[in-house]
């Protein structure tokens, strides 16, 4: 039995759509506001300069905000851009204007399997500071504390075998005893190839053709958190 469950959370235990719908939106529409509010911080000027640079020495923050919502709208990665863009979640979060999307199937399975003494972690795209904002701001609550590790591509790509090595090893667990949830057959790919259980999210409501046959690579699949008993 799985004693440690890592999951994924964009079309797992989170909407697709949320990243695009609600963060990025929000990002973009609100990039003014906060640089008038928060231009002269250093944390946030330190980006900005950086922008400022990078773009052949821009004098203006107006400018510079132009820019940004440019870089928003070509879904550019950029250092830059994802810090403020974190920055401007967290105030988001804090101010209350949105909730982390959290779908009830999972807030309701993780309160139960961390209540039923399981380990919780999560590995996502995302930064660390932005899952723990979102579960920490979600719909359902604060679900930040049934967690006890967090991680991101810093510890390797979500598609290569050696990240999820890395992750165990960083819990003390073997790969076996690890079972890791996603929609993205190649993730689950590769932490099959590092030993660990996997099993196939694969939620109607993010994905309406159905994944079936030879599509989930043999992956075990499931439409929710409901139907998972580790």
């Amino acid at each position: 039995m799985a004693t440690t469950i890592l999951t994924d959370i964009e079309g797992t235990t989170s909407s697709i759509a949320f990243v695009k719908d609600v963060l990025f939106p929000y990002a973009r529409r609100e990039l003014p506001r906060f640089v008038r509010e928060h231009g002269d911080e250093p944390d946030v000027r330190r980006w900005l300069d950086a922008v400022a640079t990078e773009s052949g020495g821009i004098c203006s923050d107006d400018v510079i905000v132009e820019t940004l919502q440019g870089w928003i709208d070509q879904d550019r990665k950029h250092t830059a851009l994802k810090a403020l863009q974190g920055m401007l979640w967290r105030d988001g979060y804090v101010r209350g204007d949105f909730r982390g999307h959290i779908y009830p199937d999972a807030a309701a399975a993780l309160r139960r399997w961390h209540a039923a003494g399981n380990t919780l972690a999560v590995f996502s795209s995302g930064s660390v500071d932005a899952q723990k904002l979102l579960f920490g701001h979600s719909e359902a609550g604060d679900l930040g504390a049934l967690f006890s590790a967090w991680f991101d591509t810093q510890v390797g790509h979500k598609r290569e075998a050696d990240s999820y090595r890395k992750i165990a090893t960083a819990m003390g667990r073997k790969p076996e005893d690890i079972l890791f949830l996603s929609d993205i057959v190649e993730e689950l790919d590769a932490a099959r190839d590092a030993g660990l259980k996997t099993l196939l999210l694969d939620r109607i409501e993010d994905y309406p053709q159905p994944r079936t046959g030879d599509s989930t690579h043999g992956h075990a699949r499931v439409e929710s958190f409901d139907k998972i008993h580790p």
